[in-house]
């Protein structure tokens, strides 16, 4: 692993947006280069201090996701090595954090399938009984496994602000009802292949989003990230129970340390600056990124 990133400086090309975690770049006008960095986002509050690894581990799982899935639909990987296109003192800066990607035009659509009934889907059903207008059997628990896969859709929040789930019919009328169809229909189909992959190495996939663009002849491409645990909830097989909160590999280790955290003798009001992780949270969570992947690529 290189050193800790938690903001890049790429002068070589011009920065278009900084998210949570990446930072993107313009390469001419037809790619992106994405920067992975090592900063972590909890309650939509980006931490102060880096996890160390963090962006290359994210990167190395999305690629082998994106290799794993890429006969169900195309991908926005160019298969350019991102080092070629920064200056020789940037290339540490990208070596094995980012990739390289064409330009598309996103759809504002946050495509997410839930296998399993969890956070706000869990909340949402108590409530209804349904989940984004999707109904459900009666007497599910948390955490209980669904019938099948559902597609529950969220707006695209910007940086700081929560995405708010919405209906299919609310998709139709945002892209059309050929699109709708097309995403939801290639999304489902990602998650059951990757949650059947997953699940033969001991990890269960309760959640996902993917996100997709239009290329220039309106073809649906696959982009972003998919399929990490920033974008996905995954628990261990062995430790999973219906009707509990399961432990998951992602950031909830920092988030359950958030919620007993103290500012100036009262509690964090989750909003920034966030506290400073001590070193035991930083080294704990970094050790789930990395427990991830291993156990899915065996890398």
């Amino acid at each position: 692993m290189t050193a800790p990133l938690l903001v890049s400086s790429i002068r070589s090309l011009p920065l278009l947006a900084r998210g949570k975690v990446r930072d993107n770049y313009a390469v001419g006008n037809d790619r992106l280069l994405m920067v992975a960095t090592d900063r972590l986002s909890a309650f939509d509050v980006v931490m102060g201090e880096p996890i160390p690894g963090k962006g290359e581990l994210l990167t190395r799982m999305a690629l082998f996701w994106f290799d794993k899935l890429q006969g169900i639909v195309p991908n926005h990987l160019t298969g350019e090595a991102p080092e070629s296109v920064v200056a020789p003192d940037e290339v540490e800066q990208v070596r094995g954090r980012s990739m390289l990607v064409k330009r598309l035009k996103p759809l504002p659509v946050e495509a997410v399938v839930r296998g399993y009934l969890a956070g706000s889907g869990w909340k949402e059903y108590q409530e209804t009984g349904r989940v984004c207008g999707v109904a459900l059997p009666a007497g599910l628990r948390n955490a209980s496994k669904l019938p099948q896969p559902i597609f529950t859709p969220a707006t695209k929040a910007a940086v700081g602000e929560h995405d708010e789930n919405i209906t299919f019919e609310r998709v139709v009328e945002l892209i059309g009802p050929d699109l709708a169809e097309q995403i939801r229909d290639i999304s489902i189909r990602l998650y059951s292949a990757a949650a059947d992959y997953a699940l033969g190495k001991g990890i269960i996939i309760a959640d996902t989003k993917f996100e997709f663009g239009l290329d220039a002849e309106g073809r649906v491409v696959l982009m972003d990230e998919i399929l990490t645990p920033d974008s996905s909830r995954f628990w261990p097989l062995e430790s999973y129970r219906e009707g509990t909160n399961p432990p998951s590999f992602d950031k909830q280790f920092v988030r359950d340390w958030l919620e007993q955290a103290q500012v100036d003798g009262k509690p964090w009001n989750k909003k920034a600056p966030a506290p400073a992780l001590p070193p035991e949270v930083i080294e704990k969570t970094a050790a789930k990124y990395r427990e991830a992947l291993e156990r899915l690529t065996a890398q």
